[in-house]
């Protein structure tokens, strides 16, 4: 059980509050509850200490003799502002303490998570985005806005996410950090062969599911670095990012970062050919037929190259996990080539999913079969790929 305070700011919003605070209580937290003063023309207090079991309040000169603008946040093991108008961010960002909730985000050393909700012009108000920056340059996590129906006739950017979402969001929160100063490296995002200065070849790899193993191995406490060849989203804040393009580029990142780790994640997709020669002047169309004829080479085997040159020095990972994205056929089906592959490649944990023009590659949600090479019973993880990469993450623990 952790002890949670849930505050709640004065917007339209405020009505979700509720739900996710019944979530907490049923999965068995401790919430107080503190909303600002003008939260009762939205919600009453009475809902509020009806389903969290304790009294509420917006006024630091109750419950004087328990100080409770500082107790709240001392005892805190997460404090949460759900929804956070820009009246709040502001007040947070600038260190303001006018209530029991801003008094309380100054005195608590526990994680603060803020979960936005105000009109698209006020989220993108310059002001408003300099103070989520001030918020996230000082370790308060953000939880991004929605997209979609505000008040009135309004959409856009700005729609508090729905209570279910904001729970599964700060799940690693509320559990336990399982690899707390343990020290990961992870490889994330798709690599990039140069052709000519404008052409490339690439693959469909976004590098969400390498994003969302960082964002889960940061929450269970690990010391993460991310080495990223190109991704679609961004990477999470409080880990150390490295930034790699072309397999030979992410092949020397790896063997420069590895050693001193205690877990190497190989999740980027690594082009397996690269151009054999890259051209200095982007390739002509000479005339309205004819097309060049480019030459492959192999690109190195990373993965295997770390597991081989760990034989002879213990300094690289004693764990190492590898993915392994695959179609079956008529000769294998998708476990088939994973089991095969990860016998070939040497690694402790290998990680599989099947992927096409639609599966995997790009899309929000993942489904994958972990696999091991000590002959552990196979897990399967399916769902968002942060709850994919949770279930990595939970898996890779419990090896250490």
């Amino acid at each position: 059980m952790k002890r949670i305070v849930l505050g709640v700011s004065a917007g339209i919003a405020a009505y979700k509050s509720v739900l996710l605070l019944r979530l907490l209580r049923e999965a068995g937290h401790h919430v107080d509850v503190i909303p600002t003063d003008n939260v009762a023309q939205f919600v009453g207090n009475a809902t509020f200490e009806a389903l969290s079991g304790n009294p509420v309040t917006s006024n630091v000169f109750d419950a004087v003799d328990t100080v409770n603008h500082v107790r709240l946040g001392q005892e805190a093991d997460l404090v949460l502002v759900v929804p956070a108008t820009a009246d709040l961010l502001a007040k947070a960002a600038t260190g303001l303490a006018d209530d029991l909730l801003t008094g309380t985000l100054l005195a608590t050393q526990a994680p603060v998570v803020m979960a936005p909700a105000m009109h698209t012009e006020m989220w993108q108000h310059p002001a408003t985005t300099a103070n989520v920056a001030t918020l996230r340059e000082r370790g308060v996590h953000i939880i991004e806005p929605a997209v979609g129906r505000l008040t009135g006739k309004d959409s856009g950017p700005g729609r508090l996410p729905e209570p279910e979402e904001i729970f599964e969001q700060i799940q690693s929160y509320l559990n336990d950090p399982v690899l707390k100063g343990k020290k990961i490296l992870i490889t994330a995002g798709g690599t990039r062969e140069p052709l000519d200065p404008v052409r490339f070849l690439g693959n469909r790899s976004s590098g969400r599911q390498g994003v969302a193993l960082a964002q889960a191995a940061r929450d269970a406490g690990a010391i993460v670095t991310l080495i990223a060849t190109h991704l679609e989203v961004a990477a999470p804040h409080g880990v150390t990012l490295i930034h790699a393009s072309s397999a030979l580029e992410l092949r020397e990142a790896v063997f420069t970062h590895a050693p001193g780790q205690d877990v190497l994640i190989m999740n980027a997709a690594v082009a397996d050919f690269r151009p054999a020669s890259i051209e200095t002047a982007k390739i002509k169309k000479r005339d309205e037929h004819s097309a060049p004829i480019i030459e492959l080479v192999r690109n190195p085997d990373i993965l295997a190259e770390v597991v081989a040159a760990r034989a002879n020095d213990s300094q690289l990972p004693a764990l190492i996990v590898g993915f392994a994205a695959e179609t079956g056929d008529a000769e294998g089906s998708v476990l088939d080539y994973g089991r095969a592959k990860l016998a070939k490649k040497g690694c402790e944990i290998l990680v599989v999913n099947e992927v096409g023009a639609t599966k995997t590659f790009g899309a929000e949600t993942n489904d994958a079969t972990i696999l091991f090479a000590d002959g552990s019973e196979a897990v399967t993880a399916a769902g968002s790929k942060l709850q994919v990469a949770r279930t990595v993450i939970n898996q890779l623990a419990n090896a250490i």
